[in-house]
């Protein structure tokens, strides 16, 4: 994928679900995967021409584990001049050796969310963008049915009036195969994840059974998507599948 088709899909969706307003101070959610990366790499391209003037910074939440290097990232940030910042946190230690979480990921999340957001905030941004794409929405859809008997998925843009702050998703329509042959058609480096149960996940649970299905419902991602995208789970029905 080039750069200038991972534009259309960040413009799409920030225009379909008008995740940008004038003016917005936007903190980028940038753990150093390949999603996130886009992400940045899109909307610091987009400030040049978007009609709506918006203003980003990246933020990386370290869970304070061995190893993590945050290099790359911030020499991405400093090639697109964007602000970077790491957030220093426990959280790994709390979550594995405090608590000795035997299901960690659901816990993290949130005190990495909570983290990014608290420091945001003091940064004087109303808006956070977090890296989720297209397969994302999916395999969410997938993980409620399996694991929780529900309908669900997570919203492309999502008020949080405690804190008074919005989270975005502009890589929504943005499907993951694309996004890694982007990172590899411009060679960018990354950061690869630390944590000791990546990969082990029941994210990846999912993942596999979709991949393993495709080839028989070769247009599972396709009418999945469109079933989020039409349905009445809150943020959606609206854009392109509504037409």
């Amino acid at each position: 994928m080039k750069l200038q088709r991972l534009l259309s899909y960040a413009r799409r969706g920030c225009d379909d679900f008008n995740m940008i307003e004038e003016g917005d101070h936007i903190a980028v959610s940038m753990s150093g995967g390949k999603d996130s990366t886009a992400l940045l790499i899109a909307l610091a391209h987009m400030r040049r021409f978007y009609p709506k003037k918006f203003t980003i910074e990246g933020m990386s939440v370290s869970l304070g584990l061995p190893g993590a290097d945050f290099t790359n990232m911030q020499n991405l940030c400093d090639e697109l001049e964007v602000k970077y910042t790491v957030i220093e946190t426990q959280i790994g230690e709390i979550i594995f050796d405090v608590r000795k979480e035997k299901n960690p990921c659901s816990l993290c999340t949130k005190m990495r969310k909570g983290a990014f957001n608290e420091v945001a905030l003091a940064n004087k941004c109303n808006k956070v963008a977090y890296g989720q794409n297209k397969d994302d929405a999916i395999e969410t859809l997938f993980m409620s049915l399996f694991f929780e008997g529900r309908i669900f998925c997570f919203s492309p843009v999502t008020y949080f009036d405690r804190t008074d702050i919005t989270a975005i998703r502009p890589l929504i329509y943005t499907p993951e195969d694309e996004i890694e042959e982007f990172i590899k058609r411009y060679n960018i480096g990354l950061s690869f994840n630390n944590c000791s149960v990546d990969g082990k996940t029941k994210r990846q649970q999912i993942k596999e059974f979709i991949k393993a299905n495709s080839d028989v419902y070769p247009d599972i991602y396709e009418k999945s998507f469109g079933a989020i995208a039409r349905s009445d789970i809150p943020g959606w029905g609206i854009g392109k599948y509504n037409e």
